[in-house]
Protein backbone atom coordinates (compact mmCIF):
# COMPACT_ATOMS: atom_id res chain seq x y z
CA UNK A 1 0.00 0.00 0.00
CA UNK A 2 1.42 3.34 -1.07
CA UNK A 3 0.56 6.71 0.38
CA UNK A 4 -0.76 7.90 -2.99
CA UNK A 5 -2.38 4.70 -4.28
CA UNK A 6 -4.86 5.43 -7.06
CA UNK A 7 -4.05 9.13 -7.27
CA UNK A 8 -2.99 11.24 -10.24
CA UNK A 9 -0.33 13.88 -9.66
CA UNK A 10 0.37 16.81 -12.00
CA UNK A 11 3.93 18.17 -11.69
CA UNK A 12 5.16 21.35 -13.35
CA UNK A 13 8.87 21.53 -14.08
CA UNK A 14 8.73 17.75 -14.09
CA UNK A 15 11.58 16.90 -16.45
CA UNK A 16 14.47 16.94 -13.99
CA UNK A 17 15.71 18.11 -10.59
CA UNK A 18 13.06 18.47 -7.92
CA UNK A 19 10.36 17.77 -10.51
CA UNK A 20 11.84 14.37 -11.31
CA UNK A 21 12.14 13.57 -7.61
CA UNK A 22 8.45 14.44 -7.15
CA UNK A 23 7.53 12.21 -10.09
CA UNK A 24 9.53 9.21 -8.93
CA UNK A 25 8.46 9.56 -5.30
CA UNK A 26 4.80 9.90 -6.25
CA UNK A 27 5.04 6.87 -8.54
CA UNK A 28 6.78 4.82 -5.86
CA UNK A 29 3.82 5.55 -3.60
CA UNK A 30 1.25 4.41 -6.15
CA UNK A 31 0.42 7.50 -8.22
CA UNK A 32 0.30 8.03 -11.97
CA UNK A 33 1.89 11.31 -13.02
CA UNK A 34 1.32 14.07 -15.54
CA UNK A 35 4.56 15.91 -16.28
CA UNK A 36 5.04 19.23 -17.97
CA UNK A 37 8.17 21.24 -18.63
CA UNK A 38 9.47 23.71 -21.13
CA UNK A 39 12.09 22.26 -23.47
CA UNK A 40 13.36 25.52 -24.90
CA UNK A 41 15.68 28.08 -23.41
CA UNK A 42 14.47 31.21 -21.60
CA UNK A 43 16.86 33.91 -22.78
CA UNK A 44 17.42 35.52 -19.38
CA UNK A 45 18.35 32.19 -17.75
CA UNK A 46 22.12 31.82 -18.04
CA UNK A 47 22.16 28.06 -17.56
CA UNK A 48 20.73 25.20 -19.60
CA UNK A 49 17.09 24.41 -18.95
CA UNK A 50 15.40 21.02 -19.32
CA UNK A 51 15.50 19.02 -22.55
CA UNK A 52 13.31 16.42 -24.18
CA UNK A 53 15.91 13.83 -23.13
CA UNK A 54 15.52 14.92 -19.51
CA UNK A 55 11.77 14.40 -19.75
CA UNK A 56 12.22 11.01 -21.39
CA UNK A 57 14.46 9.91 -18.52
CA UNK A 58 11.88 10.96 -15.94
CA UNK A 59 9.19 9.04 -17.80
CA UNK A 60 11.48 6.00 -17.92
CA UNK A 61 12.08 6.12 -14.16
CA UNK A 62 8.34 6.39 -13.45
CA UNK A 63 7.53 3.51 -15.77
CA UNK A 64 10.19 1.37 -14.10
CA UNK A 65 7.99 1.62 -11.02
CA UNK A 66 5.06 0.23 -13.02
CA UNK A 67 3.19 3.53 -13.00
CA UNK A 68 2.04 5.63 -15.93
CA UNK A 69 3.61 8.95 -16.95
CA UNK A 70 2.01 11.41 -19.37
CA UNK A 71 4.58 14.03 -20.50
CA UNK A 72 3.94 17.43 -22.11
CA UNK A 73 6.18 20.10 -23.56
CA UNK A 74 4.34 23.05 -22.04
CA UNK A 75 5.09 26.44 -20.54
CA UNK A 76 3.62 27.60 -17.21
CA UNK A 77 3.57 31.14 -18.62
CA UNK A 78 0.85 30.10 -21.11
CA UNK A 79 -2.62 29.55 -19.64
CA UNK A 80 -3.95 27.86 -22.78
CA UNK A 81 -1.14 25.29 -22.70
CA UNK A 82 -1.78 24.57 -19.02
CA UNK A 83 -5.52 24.21 -19.58
CA UNK A 84 -4.85 21.79 -22.43
CA UNK A 85 -2.51 19.71 -20.25
CA UNK A 86 -5.15 19.49 -17.53
CA UNK A 87 -7.86 18.49 -20.03
CA UNK A 88 -5.63 15.85 -21.57
CA UNK A 89 -4.62 14.52 -18.17
CA UNK A 90 -8.24 14.18 -17.06
CA UNK A 91 -9.10 12.46 -20.35
CA UNK A 92 -6.25 9.97 -19.82
CA UNK A 93 -6.55 9.28 -16.10
CA UNK A 94 -10.09 10.39 -15.27
CA UNK A 95 -9.03 12.86 -12.59
CA UNK A 96 -6.25 14.99 -11.12
CA UNK A 97 -5.88 14.67 -7.36
CA UNK A 98 -2.70 16.64 -6.79
CA UNK A 99 -0.85 19.60 -8.26
CA UNK A 100 2.82 20.12 -7.41
CA UNK A 101 3.62 23.60 -8.71
CA UNK A 102 7.38 23.17 -8.93
CA UNK A 103 8.54 24.97 -12.10
CA UNK A 104 11.03 27.73 -11.41
CA UNK A 105 14.17 29.53 -12.55
CA UNK A 106 16.99 31.38 -10.74
CA UNK A 107 19.34 34.10 -11.93
CA UNK A 108 21.52 36.71 -10.20
CA UNK A 109 22.19 40.43 -10.48
CA UNK A 110 21.96 43.45 -8.16
CA UNK A 111 18.37 44.65 -8.35
CA UNK A 112 19.34 47.98 -9.89
CA UNK A 113 21.25 46.23 -12.69
CA UNK A 114 18.58 43.68 -13.60
CA UNK A 115 17.14 43.93 -17.07
CA UNK A 116 13.41 44.12 -17.56
CA UNK A 117 13.60 40.64 -19.09
CA UNK A 118 15.34 39.16 -16.03
CA UNK A 119 12.69 40.57 -13.72
CA UNK A 120 9.71 39.72 -15.92
CA UNK A 121 10.82 36.18 -16.75
CA UNK A 122 11.34 35.43 -13.07
CA UNK A 123 7.91 36.75 -12.09
CA UNK A 124 6.20 35.10 -15.04
CA UNK A 125 7.62 31.64 -14.28
CA UNK A 126 8.01 31.56 -10.50
CA UNK A 127 4.92 33.48 -9.39
CA UNK A 128 2.45 33.95 -12.23
CA UNK A 129 3.18 30.41 -13.43
CA UNK A 130 2.10 29.06 -10.04
CA UNK A 131 -1.11 31.08 -10.18
CA UNK A 132 -1.79 29.84 -13.71
CA UNK A 133 -1.10 26.22 -12.73
CA UNK A 134 -3.44 26.39 -9.75
CA UNK A 135 -6.04 28.18 -11.84
CA UNK A 136 -5.91 25.36 -14.40
CA UNK A 137 -6.63 22.52 -11.96
CA UNK A 138 -8.99 24.25 -9.53
CA UNK A 139 -12.32 23.97 -11.42
CA UNK A 140 -11.80 20.20 -11.71
CA UNK A 141 -10.88 19.91 -8.03
CA UNK A 142 -13.92 21.97 -7.06
CA UNK A 143 -16.13 19.65 -9.11
CA UNK A 144 -14.68 16.71 -7.16
CA UNK A 145 -14.66 18.61 -3.83
CA UNK A 146 -11.19 17.21 -3.21
CA UNK A 147 -7.57 17.94 -4.01
CA UNK A 148 -4.14 18.92 -2.76
CA UNK A 149 -1.89 21.67 -4.12
CA UNK A 150 1.75 21.94 -3.07
CA UNK A 151 3.82 24.96 -4.12
CA UNK A 152 7.61 25.14 -4.17
CA UNK A 153 8.78 28.28 -2.41
CA UNK A 154 12.29 28.58 -0.89
CA UNK A 155 14.04 29.68 2.25
CA UNK A 156 14.19 32.88 0.20
CA UNK A 157 10.45 33.05 0.65
CA UNK A 158 11.29 33.76 4.31
CA UNK A 159 14.53 35.74 4.04
CA UNK A 160 16.42 37.87 1.51
CA UNK A 161 19.27 36.70 -0.71
CA UNK A 162 22.11 38.81 -2.04
CA UNK A 163 21.70 39.86 -5.68
CA UNK A 164 18.54 37.98 -6.57
CA UNK A 165 15.74 40.26 -5.39
CA UNK A 166 13.46 39.09 -8.20
CA UNK A 167 13.72 35.47 -7.04
CA UNK A 168 13.18 36.50 -3.41
CA UNK A 169 10.12 38.54 -4.37
CA UNK A 170 8.55 35.61 -6.24
CA UNK A 171 9.25 33.12 -3.48
CA UNK A 172 7.73 35.44 -0.87
CA UNK A 173 4.84 35.96 -3.26
CA UNK A 174 3.97 32.29 -3.68
CA UNK A 175 3.61 31.93 0.10
CA UNK A 176 1.01 34.68 0.12
CA UNK A 177 -0.65 33.10 -2.90
CA UNK A 178 -0.64 29.71 -1.17
CA UNK A 179 -2.38 31.11 1.89
CA UNK A 180 -5.09 32.71 -0.20
CA UNK A 181 -5.60 29.58 -2.28
CA UNK A 182 -5.87 27.55 0.93
CA UNK A 183 -8.42 30.00 2.35
CA UNK A 184 -10.55 30.22 -0.78
CA UNK A 185 -10.55 26.48 -1.48
CA UNK A 186 -11.02 25.21 2.07
CA UNK A 187 -14.84 25.26 1.71
CA UNK A 188 -14.40 22.85 -1.22
CA UNK A 189 -12.28 20.35 0.70
CA UNK A 190 -9.12 21.32 -1.22
CA UNK A 191 -5.87 21.85 0.63
CA UNK A 192 -2.90 24.04 -0.36
CA UNK A 193 0.54 24.21 1.27
CA UNK A 194 4.07 25.20 0.33
CA UNK A 195 7.61 24.03 0.99
CA UNK A 196 10.70 26.14 1.65
CA UNK A 197 13.72 24.19 0.34
CA UNK A 198 17.17 24.99 1.63
CA UNK A 199 20.16 24.26 -0.59
CA UNK A 200 19.14 21.48 -2.98
CA UNK A 201 21.49 19.99 -5.57
CA UNK A 202 19.75 20.25 -8.94
CA UNK A 203 20.73 21.54 -12.38
CA UNK A 204 19.40 24.96 -11.31
CA UNK A 205 21.94 25.20 -8.49
CA UNK A 206 24.78 23.07 -9.84
CA UNK A 207 25.92 25.65 -12.40
CA UNK A 208 28.45 28.46 -12.73
CA UNK A 209 26.47 31.34 -11.21
CA UNK A 210 25.80 29.32 -8.04
CA UNK A 211 29.41 28.06 -7.93
CA UNK A 212 30.58 31.69 -8.06
CA UNK A 213 28.13 32.77 -5.36
CA UNK A 214 29.29 30.12 -2.92
CA UNK A 215 32.95 30.65 -3.83
CA UNK A 216 32.62 34.40 -3.28
CA UNK A 217 34.33 35.15 -6.60
CA UNK A 218 34.15 34.40 -10.29
CA UNK A 219 35.57 31.10 -11.46
CA UNK A 220 34.02 29.07 -8.66
CA UNK A 221 33.78 25.30 -8.91
CA UNK A 222 31.37 22.58 -7.87
CA UNK A 223 33.70 21.88 -4.94
CA UNK A 224 33.16 25.48 -3.77
CA UNK A 225 29.40 24.91 -3.95
CA UNK A 226 29.56 21.74 -1.88
CA UNK A 227 31.93 23.28 0.68
CA UNK A 228 29.68 26.32 1.01
CA UNK A 229 26.66 24.11 1.55
CA UNK A 230 28.01 22.99 4.90
CA UNK A 231 28.03 26.61 6.09
CA UNK A 232 24.56 27.24 4.70
CA UNK A 233 23.04 24.59 6.97
CA UNK A 234 23.11 24.10 10.73
CA UNK A 235 22.59 20.35 10.80
CA UNK A 236 25.73 18.27 11.16
CA UNK A 237 27.18 16.89 7.95
CA UNK A 238 24.66 18.56 5.63
CA UNK A 239 25.70 20.28 2.45
CA UNK A 240 23.53 20.56 -0.67
CA UNK A 241 20.71 18.09 -0.19
CA UNK A 242 19.23 15.71 -2.76
CA UNK A 243 15.86 16.75 -4.22
CA UNK A 244 14.23 13.68 -2.70
CA UNK A 245 14.09 15.46 0.68
CA UNK A 246 11.63 17.94 -0.85
CA UNK A 247 9.70 15.20 -2.63
CA UNK A 248 9.27 13.33 0.65
CA UNK A 249 7.78 16.44 2.26
CA UNK A 250 5.39 16.91 -0.65
CA UNK A 251 4.47 13.25 -0.33
CA UNK A 252 3.42 13.84 3.27
CA UNK A 253 1.44 16.96 2.36
CA UNK A 254 -0.35 15.21 -0.49
CA UNK A 255 -1.17 12.08 1.51
CA UNK A 256 -3.93 11.36 3.99
CA UNK A 257 -1.34 11.82 6.75
CA UNK A 258 -1.81 15.56 6.18
CA UNK A 259 -5.58 15.45 5.64
CA UNK A 260 -6.13 18.39 8.02
CA UNK A 261 -3.00 20.38 7.09
CA UNK A 262 -3.62 23.41 4.91
CA UNK A 263 -2.29 26.96 4.59
CA UNK A 264 1.17 26.20 5.99
CA UNK A 265 4.69 26.50 4.62
CA UNK A 266 7.32 23.99 5.74
CA UNK A 267 11.06 24.75 5.69
CA UNK A 268 13.16 21.76 4.66
CA UNK A 269 16.49 23.42 5.20
CA UNK A 270 18.64 21.38 7.62
CA UNK A 271 18.33 24.19 10.16
CA UNK A 272 19.34 27.04 7.86
CA UNK A 273 16.66 29.34 9.23
CA UNK A 274 18.04 28.79 12.75
CA UNK A 275 21.31 30.47 11.84
CA UNK A 276 21.81 34.12 12.69
CA UNK A 277 24.33 34.35 9.86
CA UNK A 278 26.42 31.63 8.29
CA UNK A 279 27.56 28.53 10.10
CA UNK A 280 31.17 29.53 10.89
CA UNK A 281 32.13 26.11 12.22
CA UNK A 282 30.32 23.55 10.10
CA UNK A 283 30.75 19.94 11.08
CA UNK A 284 31.45 17.85 8.02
Amino acid sequence: MGLLDGKTVLITGGARGQGRAHAVTSAREGADVILLDITEQIDSANYALATADDMAETVRQVEQLDRRALPFDADVRDQQQLDEVVSAGIAEFGKIDVLIANAGIWTRAPFWEMTDAMWQDMVDVNLTGVWRSAKAVTPHMIDRQSGSIVITSSVNGLEPGMNYAHYVATKHGVIGLMKNIALELAPHGIRCNSINPGAILTPMTNQQAAWDMFAGHEGGTRDDLIAGGYSFHALKGTTFMPPEVIANTALYLNSDLAATVTGVTIPVDAGHMLLTGVNQEPVQ
